[in-house]
């Protein structure tokens, strides 16, 4: 097990911020392993999040067991198991830093569109899961949660306009990414990530994530709808803007 007290100064707030986005806070977890890269290698921290984040699974989608969304479910997993074997495939070929950067402009887009449209004279009304667009969407899911760990905006992207209830919204987003999670074991075995340090590691940080996970889920159904979705856009927007800082500075 890691011993160094700077990986858990890093590491602790880390599994705090998965917590909190595991339990709805959507976004807050794609700055976890950017914190924790700076003490160990990405690659080391992936290794380390994926059991934490397979435990945290465990306590969102007990929390929403009751409200997701069975059609979105269906049609996001279909389209992410063939995003996660195309990234598994390509994991060796495809830059990480190219990939945040597209999904940072996609995300930042998406999230101003979207709420310029929905302030206007006359909204838009909400969106049908439709499958071509949950399969694409799935995929993509899929494919860039398994090169760069940012599978949280495109699943956005597809399922925001839909403008389903909260706890939907989140239970929807818990079953999808629980569901993905365990399809990523393989892929991720495979590629040597799992060591007995790295495992023991996790272990340690079990109870920081499932602590972080419930608080969550209680803060989150203190939110209004209305400002729920707000506060995602905004998250959508950071976290965007933070991909495309990451992809740009590690491309040129």
């Amino acid at each position: 097990m890691i011993t160094n007290p700077l990986f858990y100064a890093a590491a602790v707030p880390a599994v705090t911020l998965m917590g909190l986005a595991k339990g709805g806070f959507s976004g807050l977890g794609l700055l976890s392993l950017p914190l924790m890269a700076l003490v160990v290698s990405p690659v080391q921290a992936a290794a380390i999040t994926l059991p934490i984040l397979i435990v945290q699974d465990v306590v969102s989608v007990w929390a929403y067991r009751h409200t997701w969304d069975k059609r979105n479910v269906a049609l996001l997993i279909a389209g992410a198991v063939a995003g996660v074997l195309m990234g598994y495939l390509l994991a060796a070929q495809v830059s990480d830093a190219a990939i945040k950067l597209a999904v940072g402009v996609i995300s930042i887009s998406f999230a101003i569109r979207r709420v310029v449209l929905e302030r206007s004279a006359t909204p838009p009304d909400a969106a049908f899961a439709d499958t071509p667009r949950g399969l694409f969407w799935g995929w993509v899911t899929g494919f860039t949660s398994m090169i760069a760990h940012a599978g949280g905006p495109p699943f956005q992207i597809y399922v925001m306009p839909q403008k389903l209830p909260r706890d939907v919204f989140v239970g929807t987003g818990a079953v999808v990414f629980g569901i993905l999670n365990w399809i990523k074991v393989p892929p991720y075995a495979a590629l040597g990530q799992f060591t007995a340090e790295n495992l023991a590691t996790a272990a340690a940080l079990f109870p920081v994530a499932i602590a972080s996970t419930w608080a969550g889920v209680l803060l989150v159904r203190r939110v209004s709808g209305q400002s729920f979705y707000t506060a995602v856009y905004v998250l959508l927007v950071l976290v965007g803007g933070k991909l495309v800082y990451d992809g740009t500075v590690a491309l040129f």
